[in-house]
């Protein structure tokens, strides 16, 4: 067997390659072995004699495979985990992504006038403080506090309706007697 270490460098210069990744055909390799320059090495390039072999293939077809089946919730078990639960999902990842869906809430409750700017400000200080573990909870207290606030200005109108017959009965009695003593 000829050695052909010289072949094969030159080859993998010339086709920027590594010398693994040049294939010399076995049938031509007495030609081969005569090519000692560069130009030689081209010429049986361009034969077929030499070639520059493909790629290996490094396929992802299982990896997806298995993040489609953990997508699922599968292989996630107590024996898969390595990490503690504020290492794989940290606390405050999980604090911001509230604190962002309740506060844009708020505010597109505000914009759109479902809410003013007291109710606003209090129900945004009660989200910080931890008070509303989701968009529901946060839901109620809004619809409670306006129920609350419709129902206090529901007894303002009518002690100031009740206020208002009670005067204007108290000035049609003062008429009254007015027009008798006259």
């Amino acid at each position: 067997m000829v050695s052909l270490s010289l072949q094969k460098r030159l080859a993998a210069s010339i086709l920027k390659c590594g010398q693994r990744k040049v294939w010399i055909d076995p049938n031509e390799v007495s030609e081969v072995s005569i090519a000692n320059s560069r130009q030689t090495i081209k010429k049986q390039i361009e034969n077929g004699n030499i070639v520059r072999k493909q790629a290996v293939v490094h396929s992802r077809a299982r990896v997806t495979l298995r993040n489609e089946a953990k997508r699922k919730g599968r292989h996630t078990g107590h024996g898969k985990r390595r990490g503690t639960a504020n290492a794989r999902l940290p606390f405050k990842v999980i604090w911001m992504r509230r604190m962002r869906v309740l506060r844009r809430m708020l505010k597109k409750y505000r914009d759109a006038k479902k809410i003013d700017k007291h109710i606003y400000h209090e129900l945004y200080l009660l989200a910080k403080g931890n008070q509303f573990k989701n968009k529901r909870v946060m839901m109620e207290r809004i619809h409670s506090m306006k129920a609350e606030k419709n129902r206090e200005k529901n007894l303002v109108d009518q002690a100031e309706a009740k206020k208002s017959r009670a005067l204007a009965k108290r000035n049609r009695k003062d008429e009254k007697k007015a027009m008798e003593n006259e």
